[in-house]
């Protein structure tokens, strides 16, 4: 089939690479969001489905918006025959999703009807959820709410980040994505309607949504700051500044510190929380690199009693 392909970030390029590396598919175009601004000079910058379309020597369209008549123009002389979509990033009107025949296909990562939206992976993960997945589905007007063409499952593993739970998704969602173009080309593959049961939401998290409540129970801080790592990233407050928690570890223990009480030991630090205590391992300070939270600690010299959060 003749695809065009609509993807903006990292984490659609390994799907964009199996497509271009299919013998039965071509892929004529890519679609993606216009240039960015990134960088401390912030310099406009492709995006890397951009920057990878275009060392494969393939058309890149960089609408403003998906509406603009010279991009459906286009799209209508190129005339793929399905358009293969991985975190686009824009809302696909009407006009647009009439011009392919087979649709508009998305790889979404959740098992739909769980987590539609534009963070499932962090959510599964704040959730507590031990299994995850990613679905391809025939984009239709609604919220990730099309008929399903295929699932493949991954499990979340204890110490997950949404960063490491996204990178194994985009990789066996690429398997997925061609698996699903393989079959529309030859019509072995139906779509299946969404059960109305198990519907959740993953709205995008928002920066207050990362700020860690240290009265919650550890296993709940645990999944915040693995669910917003790397991105938009778990933070408190320490001494009227934010601190972020790249990373913490359970440490069940210590159930004698107060929610947000910090304790220093040679070569730890440790924090109280609803239940037990969770020792940070790696922060960031406002305005510094990372750093080991043992080394922080010594750092800036705790006092008895002081806490984060406040």
């Amino acid at each position: 089939m003749k695809l065009v392909f609509a993807g903006t970030p990292e984490v659609a390029v390994p799907a964009l690479d199996a497509l271009i590396a299919s013998e039965r598919h071509e892929v004529a175009a890519v679609v993606t969001r216009p240039d960015a601004p990134a960088g401390r000079g912030r310099r406009l910058v492709a995006s890397p489905v951009a920057q990878r379309a275009e060392e494969a020597g393939i058309e890149v369209l960089k609408p403003r918006r998906p509406r603009d008549e010279d991009f459906l123009a286009r799209l209508r002389e190129i005339g793929p025959d399905c358009c293969p979509v991985v975190a686009y990033g824009a809302l696909l009107p009407r006009v647009a999703l009439d011009v392919p025949p087979r649709g508009w296909v998305n790889l979404h990562f959740s098992l739909l009807p769980a987590w539609r939206g534009a963070a499932p992976v962090q959510h599964a993960i704040m959730a507590g959820d031990e299994i995850t997945g990613a679905s391809t589905f025939l984009i239709e007007e609604g919220l990730d709410a099309g008929a399903v063409y295929g699932t493949v499952t991954e499990r979340v593993r204890p110490t997950d980040t949404s960063g490491d739970l996204l990178t194994r998704l985009a990789f066996a969602g690429a398997g997925l994505l061609a698996a699903t173009m393989d079959g529309l080309e030859d019509g072995s593959l139906k779509a299946v309607p969404q059960p109305r049961e198990g519907i959740s939401l993953a709205p995008k998290i928002t920066v207050e949504d990362a700020r860690v409540d240290w009265a919650a129970p550890a296993l709940r801080v645990d999944r915040v700051v693995r669910g917003c790592t790397p991105a938009p990233g778990a933070w408190t407050v320490f001494r009227g500044e934010r601190l972020k928690l790249i990373s913490v570890q359970l440490v069940p223990d210590h159930q004698d510190l107060a929610p947000g009480e910090l304790s220093v030991a040679k070569n730890n630090v440790y924090v109280g929380t609803g239940s037990h205590a969770v020792e940070p391992l790696w922060v960031q300070p406002q305005g510094k690199k990372p750093m080991r939270a043992a080394d922080w600690a010594r750092g800036v010299r705790i006092a008895p009693g002081e806490t984060l959060g406040a």
